[in-house]
């Protein structure tokens, strides 16, 4: 039989992706105002970062990345050449009102975008949830044999073996990875006048087990 089991944990940890893309007519222009927005966000990243405390537990950043387009306009008439730049950050938070509000200023400068935020357990909080789930689908696959058994009065049920979906049959391919946190992505959005809100759903960690009894 098969067994699963699926539990749900609020996130403790998000990762921000922001970019700064920009363009102009002329190149040298277009590239110091993104390495100036670009500094701007980093010094502002520094100062929230605390590996141990937060609220920044880990950032990144890449370089500035430039290049040149020729658009065309709508009657087919190639344009002078348009330049490009862009720079990306990556923050990870854990303290949800704190990014909160430096999201808020940072969409604020030229150019800036949120991509996306990705929310997560901790690592810790991650290992330990899913050691549960497993035992729980173990438990689910025994109920499941039982129940079957009882069903036809075979008597009690013990369990031979037990593995990861999949892997009890002839080929061995499990049929899932490893159960693991789905990170939940959301775009970042709120109102005027006020800082970006946030309503992160619940983290899934899920388990599937396939378990082999015989009745005694």
């Amino acid at each position: 039989v098969r067994g699963a089991h699926t539990a749900f944990a609020p996130p403790e940890r998000a990762t921000v992706k922001l970019v700064v893309a920009l363009e102009a007519g002329d190149s040298n222009s277009v590239y110091s105002s993104t390495v100036e927005v670009a500094n701007g966000l980093r010094r502002s990243i520094e100062a929230l970062h605390n590996p141990s405390n937060g609220p920044v537990t880990w950032w990144s950043s890449d370089q500035v990345q430039t290049w040149a387009s020729r658009p065309w306009n709508k009657d087919g008439k190639q344009l002078p050449l348009r330049f490009h730049a862009r720079v990306s950050f990556q923050a990870k938070f854990s303290d949800f009102s704190e990014m909160s509000r430096w999201v808020t200023g940072a969409v604020e400068q030229p150019g800036a975008s949120i991509g996306g935020i990705e929310w997560a357990l901790t690592a810790a909080h991650r290992d330990a949830l899913t050691a549960k789930v497993r035992a729980a689908a173990v438990t689910n696959a025994l109920d499941k044999a039982q129940a079957y058994a009882d069903a036809i009065g075979a008597g009690k049920v013990r369990m031979l073996a037990v593995a990861d979906a999949g892997m009890l049959g002839e080929g061995l391919h499990p049929t899932s990875g490893q159960p693991a946190s789905f990170q939940r992505m959301a775009s970042a959005g709120g109102g005027p006048g006020g800082d970006v809100e946030f309503a992160p759903q619940d983290i899934s960690v899920s388990a599937e087990v396939d378990a082999r009894f015989i009745t005694v």
